[in-house]
Order: structure tokens, then sequence, then C-alpha cells
């Protein structure tokens, strides 16, 4: 039985993949609670593993030794740059995530990992210093998945900080500098843990606000984890068909 983990950062995000699962029941290791269980023959476990990076790629660490996945899915919600034509309750896979403020301050300005000389992952030939791959194939599945459905779904760079762009400027210079459509704060830790471990990584985000002075009043945060987990369950009972892909088959879904 294939194996998937799903990482979020809090519970909210998970609650309807969590409720979804058959013969689920709830366990604690490493530090870390999760619910395990079934979805469409795919062994699934899903774990708010916190906010942040270092939760998020302890908690993924802990769940790849645990469960060898074929597969690791990040969602959650995310803020959407001005200027990328998202609007709350929109989907985004990630094709890329970056360490969006990972780096140095000189007299010149903000400079990145690569001027620093010092990578973020280095395994072999493979050097990542800022930006962090993830899985295309995952992506593209995703992308065949969401034409098939008749979801909107947009495929582009997440950035991921550790200090959030609460003002529209501090947005603009952060998308601006790495061409980022989104921003989050766990991602790229997720990614750069499966990177390491040799496991495929997909993310799919929803949008819960737009990246602008911050007013919490103008978010919607449960319309973004509600759109996202639904792709995402849809995604992972894709899984196990004949030849994993929705467009082969002759008649649609309702």
């Amino acid at each position: 039985m294939k194996t998937v983990i799903v990482i979020a950062a809090v519970p909210q995000e998970i609650k309807l993949l969590e409720t979804s699962l058959e013969h689920s029941g709830r366990v604690t290791a490493g530090g870390f609670e999760y619910v395990k269980g079934t979805l469409g023959g795919v062994h699934v476990v899903v774990c708010a593993g916190g906010v942040g990076k270092i939760n998020a790629a302890a908690a993924t660490a802990v769940m790849i030794a645990r469960y060898q996945p074929q597969l690791v899915i990040n969602t959650g919600c995310a803020g959407a740059y001005l200027g990328s034509g998202l609007s709350v309750g929109a989907l985004v896979v990630a094709l890329e995530e970056i360490l969006a403020d990972e780096g140095v301050v000189v007299s010149s300005g903000w400079k990145d990992l690569e001027y620093m000389h010092i990578p973020s992952v280095q395994q072999g030939t493979l050097s990542c210093y800022n930006v962090v791959p993830l899985s295309r194939h995952a992506a593209e599945k995703a992308m065949q998945l969401a034409d098939y459905y008749g979801v909107s779904l947009v495929r582009g760079r997440s950035a991921t900080v550790s200090t959030c762009s609460g003002t529209q400027a501090y947005g603009a210079e952060i998308s601006g500098r790495w061409n980022a459509l989104i921003e989050n704060m766990e991602g790229a830790a997720v990614a750069q843990v499966c990177l390491r471990c040799g496991v495929d990584c997909l993310e799919i985000r929803g949008i819960s606000n737009a990246v602008e002075d911050r007013d919490l009043k103008k978010w919607n945060i449960p319309k973004a984890v509600e759109a996202a987990q639904r792709f995402v369950l849809k995604y992972i009972e894709e899984m196990n068909r004949p030849d994993a892909s929705p467009a082969s088959k002759t008649t649609r879904a309702t």
C-alpha cells in the first residue's frame, strides 16, 4: 500500500483530512501528535507540526523516518502577493520553494546564501542555496487533476519567510526579489527535508489573504484551508487508479 504524509502547520489546516480518513487513529511519536488511516487504498499520515520552519522540518523528518512514504504533501494557507492575480480561496501548487529571508545584510543591502557561499542543501553535484525544488512530476499530476475536474490551480514560486510581510511595501520587496506568487512560513523546510531524504514533495496551498498592510478582517482562513484540503483529498484518492491519470477516464466524476 502506498504511503502519503500530509504536513501542515496548525490543526485547522488538516481537520477535514483527518475526518475523511478510514480506520483512523491518533498517535504520538517523536514529540508530534498525528492521525493515521487510509483513503482510497492509500495509507495516509496527517500531522500538524506547528508554525515555522523548525517545527515543519522536525515533523517532516520524524514522519519520513517512521513511515518511509512515497510522497509528502505540504498544505495549508498562504498570503498572495499583490500582482499575482490570486484571490482569497484560490489554489496554488508550488513549483519551487524559496528560503526568502535566509542571507546576510551588508552595506550594499540584503544578500542571499549564494553570496555567502553557504548552500542550504549540498548532496553530490547538487547545490541548493535559497531555491529548493519540489517534485515536478507530482506538481504536473496536480495540474492535470485540476484541469480534469475544472478546478483553478496556479503553479508558481512560493516564498517561505521567518518574518511575515505585514506591509504592502515589504511584500512587494520579497515577491519582486524572488518572483514569487505566495508567502508562507513552512514550505521550504518541508521541501528541503524531502530533498535530502529522496522523497517527492508536493505543496498545495489555499489563499487566505492578500499580502498588504496587515488587516485580519480581510482574511478568510477557513475558506482557504477547506479549498486546499478538498483538493488534497481528491489528489490522494486518484493515486491508486490504474494509470494514476484522471484524464484517462471516459466519464467525468460529479
